[in-house]
């Protein structure tokens, strides 16, 4: 097959993709290059394939790129992996029409490990295209997957973290990854290390704003821009006057050197001292991150929950001015 030939028939297969996504009414964002070849990739369907022969691989991000490049001679930059996951990703997902890690449900999306799937209706419709029967098949799902939303939308919710905060207000985190060692800071880290104190900030694997009082950081003389990089979990220390700053670490780095100038920047103003703390699950997990940790800051291990590791200086659990 000569190579224009071979071109001619990946366009035509995007353009099919196109207005499979146009048909199932995705917004004008979604209808664009990207997302017909991450939908092809998600299908395994190469240029020569029929959509009758659509398949549902689980699929991650970076295997769904180097999909694009091998067979539609796509090349994205390694950079954009981001772009192909909040941009079309995620719009699949909210539609119902992706599954995200159907092997384990528990697993957080910012997982390297993340994997995604076609829904067993949508993929049933797809294979329909470019026959007779494809405009039937379309009005019967679209019919049904507000129903389809809905039942996921249950099961996630089946499967959130429940959290008891000290005020005894309770929030649910989204399963998985950084959450249950977030769920352990709240419950175990605080009535130890802070009592008394008032959480303020609690951030979340999928809705970063889990819980958030503005306006308790407000009165300390901290205003928060939404792009902020916000530590895991911020607390109030009341009775000494310290905003304690708390980062999960799970699968992403400990308070280092670079972070805790972050969080000086981000927090300046504050009229609480602030002290920086990198929280782990486990101490096997700490001694990948040891290296790292930044002088001046403390540590605690959730399978030691009533010890602290103290990183230099002459405070213990305390802000430091400079």
């Amino acid at each position: 097959m000569s190579k224009k030939s071979s071109t001619d028939k990946a366009e035509q297969k995007i353009k099919e993709a196109l207005e499979v996504l146009k048909s199932l009414g995705f917004p004008r964002q979604q209808i664009n290059e990207r997302s017909a070849l991450t939908l092809l990739s998600l299908l395994n369907l190469k240029p020569d394939d029929n959509w009758a022969n659509s398949q549902d691989p689980p699929m991650g991000i970076t295997p769904m790129m180097e999909f694009f490049a091998k067979h539609y001679g796509k090349q994205y930059a390694p950079n954009t992996r981001e772009t192909v996951r909040r941009q079309t990703i995620h719009q699949f997902v909210q539609a119902t029409f992706v599954i995200p890690n159907a092997d384990n449900p528990s697993r957080p999306t910012n997982s390297p490990k993340a994997v995604y799937q076609i829904e067993p209706a949508a993929l049933k419709l797809v294979r329909q295209f470019g026959k007779s029967g494809w405009r039937k098949h379309l009005k019967e799902y679209l019919r049904k997957v507000e129903m389809l939303k809905e039942t996921y939308a249950r099961e996630r919710d089946m499967q959130r973290i429940p959290v008891k905060m000290a005020n005894g207000e309770g929030i649910r985190l989204s399963p998985g990854g950084q959450n249950v060692l977030v769920k352990k800071i709240i419950e175990d880290f605080c009535p130890l290390f802070t009592p008394g104190g008032q959480v303020i900030y609690v951030g979340d694997t999928q809705k970063k704003w889990a819980y958030f009082d503005s306006g308790a950081l407000r009165s300390l003389g901290v205003k928060i821009e939404k792009h902020g990089k916000m530590p895991d979990v911020v607390v109030h220390h009341i009775k000494k006057n310290w905003l304690v700053l708390i980062e999960a670490v799970t699968s992403h780095g400990p308070v280092n050197p670079k972070r805790r100038q972050e969080l000086k920047e981000l927090f300046v103003g504050s009229k609480a001292g602030l002290v920086y703390v990198t929280t782990f699950l486990d101490q096997r997990t700490m001694t990948k991150y040891i290296t790292e940790i930044s002088w001046e800051t403390e540590v605690w291990i959730a399978e030691s929950p009533t010890h602290l590791i103290h990183f230099n200086g002459e405070r213990f659990l305390g802000p430091y001015e400079n």
